[in-house]
């Protein structure tokens, strides 16, 4: 947005910032709020503090410096707030669980460690964050952040306390992350209606497990050597001499990988669906729905530990799901594989929609970036990180919600602007 674009939306701007700041308990801080709000909505190429303070008329560096480094407000009643008031607007499709790394250099700004970074292709310098997002085809909003703690920094005490990382937060599986972020949002009040994710916490089969546990259904993409049995498949119990411990049902056959299992059902079995309008036309392709039992000894001993906690006796089964696997007409073999634990009967278009709907969370990340300086953050602090995200996704709201208005009489923002108009299959 220019100058004045931001300036037409003041007091718009002012009322959103007294009813998501109104958690903050000092009225300079939450004026504080609104003056970083500007600076990252306003064009520049950069959105750290110093070059957004002096874009600003009223911008104070050191005071903007204080606010989201050294204050002591609480990130958490706002992000809920935000939550609170975009669950409704976005009235979202699905919650997406993502990661997103921040470069860095150096060892000292908080969490940051050599590990894989996804912006860059290859393992790096940065930060890796867990987010949880509401989304549709029209519009998506993070709903919670986590940021990934290394075991480097669980066991450093020094750089801890100089980063300011609670003593109670550790090191944690991101999978772990992603369900401790469903679990407070379930605290607020929300629940996903469906919940997808990449190849990096579909694999995971705790983290499947744990959807489960909670009653969410999910669609995951997965890699294609994960293995599974078909659905007819039913495991056969050894004979037992009577002495001894009886032993356990087990399928004959060994489990084949979901490649296998998608090839061997051929090509002539993939139908073609469509899924929305791009920029180039209209998005379809060629899909298979297969129904299978996900193995492995993981898969096992979860699908014996969840029939023992009901008071049962396992008898080898393993749970069914759904495999949908993209087969595009040009390719030789299948691309791409997703699971979903949805109901059998649920429409092979409705499952390609969910899968696919992800694109709307990695246009909006380049937007939080490039529009909205997410990565551009360059305090060390672990409470100057968790503001300065919070602050970015209340920028991000804000414009969102000026975009889905009816009506609306202010310019659409070049950060939140889709490029692509969306429809529903």
């Amino acid at each position: 947005m220019d100058a004045h674009e931001v300036s037409r939306a003041r007091a718009k701007l002012a009322l959103f910032v007294a009813d998501v700041f109104a958690s903050v308990p000092r009225k300079d801080q939450r004026a504080k709020g609104d003056c970083y709000l500007r600076g990252l909505m306003l064009d520049g190429r950069r959105k750290s503090i110093q070059p957004m303070a002096e874009r600003l008329p009223d911008g104070n560096e050191q005071n903007l410096q204080q606010f989201v480094s050294q204050s002591t407000w609480d990130p958490l009643p706002v992000r809920r707030r935000i939550a609170e008031r975009m669950v409704p607007q976005v009235n979202p499709d699905a919650w997406a669980v993502d990661d997103v790394p921040f470069p860095k250099d150096g060892k000292m700004s908080v969490a940051v460690a050599r590990q894989y970074c996804g912006a860059l292709g290859k393992r790096a310098n940065c930060q890796v964050a867990v987010s949880v997002h509401a989304v549709s085809d029209a519009a998506s909003c993070p709903l919670q952040w986590q940021l990934f703690v290394p075991q480097e920094w669980a066991s450093d005490p020094g750089r801890r306390h100089k980063a300011g990382i609670p003593q109670e937060v550790g090191h944690r599986d991101k999978w772990r992350l992603a369900l401790d972020s469903i679990d407070e949002l379930a605290g607020w009040g929300m629940v996903p209606p469906v919940l997808v994710a990449d190849a990096g916490y579909g694999q995971n089969a705790d983290f499947r497990d744990g959807l489960n546990g909670r009653g969410i259904g999910y669609v995951v993409a997965i890699r294609s050597d994960v293995t599974a049995h078909p659905h007819a498949a039913e495991p056969i119990a050894p004979p037992w001499s009577g002495n001894g411990r009886k032993p356990q049902s087990r399928y004959r056959e060994k489990p084949s990988s979901v490649a296998a299992l998608a090839t061997g059902r051929g090509r002539q079995a993939c139908t073609e669906v469509t899924w929305r309008e791009g920029s180039r036309g209209v998005m379809r392709s060629h899909f298979v729905t297969l129904r299978v039992r996900p193995a492995g000894v993981r898969a096992r001993r979860l699908a014996r530990a969840a029939v023992t906690a009901q008071g049962g006796l396992w008898d080898g089964v393993l749970p069914e799901v759904t495999l949908l696997v993209e087969w595009p007409e040009d390719a030789e073999a299948p691309t791409d594989y997703w699971l979903s634990s949805l109901p059998a009967g649920t429409p092979p278009a409705e499952l390609v929609r969910l899968a696919k709907i992800r694109w709307r969370i990695e246009h909006d990340y380049r937007e939080l970036k490039h529009g909205l300086g997410l990565d551009h953050f360059e305090g060390r602090s672990w409470n100057g990180w968790h503001h300065h995200v919070t602050l970015v996704t209340a920028a991000h709201a804000f414009l969102t919600e000026q975009r889905l208005a009816p009506k609306a009489d202010t310019a659409d923002s070049p950060s939140t602007r889709s490029s692509t108009p969306s429809r529903t299959c």
